[in-house]
């Protein structure tokens, strides 16, 4: 029971003051709202209500058309949820609204201390291959909003990037391993790594399916159910993320067999995959390719040379395209417009071939923590194959810290690859159709 007792006017009040800011940066997903509920503040009715809205700020705005409603508990059940979920600055927002005026008399809410402070550091240990212990990541902020000016002065050049959802994404995420037939070790961050993902595509307006520890084949059907879906049909682009141990070529399910990479870009290319096509689908793949462990090299003073062809050639001649070429103009008409077998992708992966992938076991791994931060702080003005190449000098200045073991210092070089055709802008949280 809510009781008779309503929110408070200061708490309206700084919902109402502060509710375009929430809107823009609240992720409401399936922790927030579990929270909500656990705490008697929402009904299983209003939560599918909520989450049944299409956009991350219809959401938001169903909720707070609810929360004034549902009792004296309500607000500091939002921000305790708020700080549960990552979400401080929204919490504090609030909370520093209420004390700038000396009207607002209440008691400042009592939150988890374990929730506030930030814990201490601890041992630093080393884990086999996919490691890392090294500093604490930046903390996440809110993906920064693409202006209707950036929109209309980029898109000619760019992907379409109109629908809401904006398409759909899948993150594939192997932590633990069946011991009985392998001897792969637990991904220890691997949870944090999904869980940045998952959050991280939701506020991009993505629909986004997890699946965890899944064997290879339990791999390959689901992916290939996911490049059946007809969703695909209404929505602008895919994702999906790869997370697992791995090879050169290849990552491992939870049975130590391998699903190998060139499969499961075929399962989406334009024969297989058409109604994606001319649609760009990105793929993130933090896995190891190798076991070499990259311990860097000291940098020499001056600057870096390069060395380039003076020219180009082309493989083939041309004397016998002139012969065909009237022909071809006439029967162009004709024919249907073709497609390569493979186009429009872009493919990050967290290290390069032969070498060992990095992995913080409290904060998740170098490549995810980098590539969140980087999404986020520049999606609302750069293009995705940028983004990569600031995730890449990211990478670079990385460092591992492990006094005492052969991971001291060590590296890592991020990669990605592209077929990309135009400009793939994310355009974050503008529909020009609304």
């Amino acid at each position: 029971m809510l009781g008779d007792c309503g929110m408070k006017e200061w708490e309206r009040l700084a919902l109402r003051k502060n509710s375009v800011t929430i809107m823009q940066d609240l992720v409401v997903d399936d922790l927030l709202i579990q929270h909500l509920q656990q705490d008697g503040i929402l009904t299983e009715n209003m939560a599918e209500t909520i989450m049944a809205k299409p956009t991350s700020q219809g959401k938001s705005r169903q909720l707070l058309l609810l929360l004034p409603k549902r009792g004296p508990r309500a607000f500091s059940s939002f921000c305790a949820a708020l700080m549960a979920t990552e979400q401080q600055h929204l919490s504090r927002l609030l909370m520093d609204f209420t004390e700038k005026d000396k009207s607002f008399s209440e008691p400042s809410l009592s939150l988890p201390t374990q929730e506030c402070v930030i814990p201490a550091k601890r041992a630093r240990t080393h884990e086999s291959m996919e490691m890392c212990l090294d500093a604490d990541s930046p903390v996440t902020t809110a993906v920064l909003p693409c202006t209707p000016e950036f929109y209309q002065s980029h898109r000619s050049q760019a992907y379409p990037m109109r629908s809401c959802p904006r398409g759909l994404a899948l993150v594939l995420s192997n932590v633990r391993f069946d011991s009985a037939n392998t001897d792969l070790d637990v991904r220890r961050g691997g949870e944090v790594d999904e869980e940045t993902l998952r959050r991280l595509f939701m506020e991009l307006d993505f629909t986004v399916s997890l699946h965890k520890d899944l064997t290879a084949e339990a791999m390959r059907r689901c992916l290939e159910e996911f490049a059946q879906r007809q969703e695909h049909a209404e929505y602008d682009c895919t994702v999906v993320c790869l997370l697992s141990h791995g090879v050169e070529g290849s990552v491992y399910g939870t049975d130590g067999q391998l699903l190998e990479l060139d499969w499961v870009f075929e399962v989406f290319d334009n024969a297989r995959c058409p109604l994606l096509q001319n649609k760009p689908k990105m793929f993130f793949i933090q896995a190891c390719r190798g076991e070499e462990m990259d311990n860097g090299v000291d940098q020499l003073d001056g600057q870096e040379r390069t060395q380039s062809p003076g020219c180009e050639q082309r493989d083939a001649g041309r004397e016998g395209e002139r012969d065909d070429k009237e022909r071809e103009e006439k029967d162009r008409e004709r024919l249907r417009v073709k497609l390569p077998q493979r186009s429009d992708m872009i493919c990050g992966f967290a290290t390069l071939k032969g070498t060992a992938a990095m992995r913080n076991t409290k904060k998740g791994s170098w490549f995810i923590q980098e590539l969140n931060s980087s999404i986020r702080q520049r999606a609302n003005d750069t293009h995705m194959a940028d983004i990569l190449v600031q995730v890449n000098g990211r990478i670079k200045s990385r460092e591992g810290y492990a006094p005492g073991s052969a991971h001291h210092r060590c590296k890592e070089m991020s990669e990605f690859t592209s077929s990309l055709c135009k400009d793939l802008y994310l355009f974050p949280k503008y529909y020009p159709n609304n």
